[in-house]
């Protein structure tokens, strides 16, 4: 995880992404519920809670970037790679590792 960043720091990476992906949607806080690790070797571990900002993708690295604020300020970037041998088993799942942090 990359970060943290000020605010707005990876807006242009993310502005014109559809406001939903998958299980999130932009501006709602969610929380980890099944521990992963991103494309950096970072774990995100159960409880880990951020607000979904957006995401960006590049097709020719299968590259996924979500962005996400811990505090409602700064921003932090996650990397990860959609393919079977990195994190495309945990994105293609995606709603069984994230949560609606008030979905308790």
């Amino acid at each position: 995880m990359i970060g943290p960043k000020p605010k707005n720091s990876w807006r242009v990476a993310w502005e014109n992404s559809e406001p939903t992906f998958l299980c999130l949607v932009r501006g709602r806080r969610y929380r980890v519920v099944k521990t992963f690790a991103d494309f950096d070797g970072d774990l995100h571990r159960v409880g880990e809670s951020w607000i979904f900002l957006g995401r960006n993708f590049l097709p020719y690295e299968d590259g996924l970037s979500l962005f996400v604020s811990l505090d409602g300020d700064q921003e932090w970037h996650i990397r990860m790679r959609w393919t079977p041998e990195e994190q495309g088993p945990i994105i293609d799942a995606l709603g069984e590792y994230l949560a609606p942090a008030d979905a308790d």
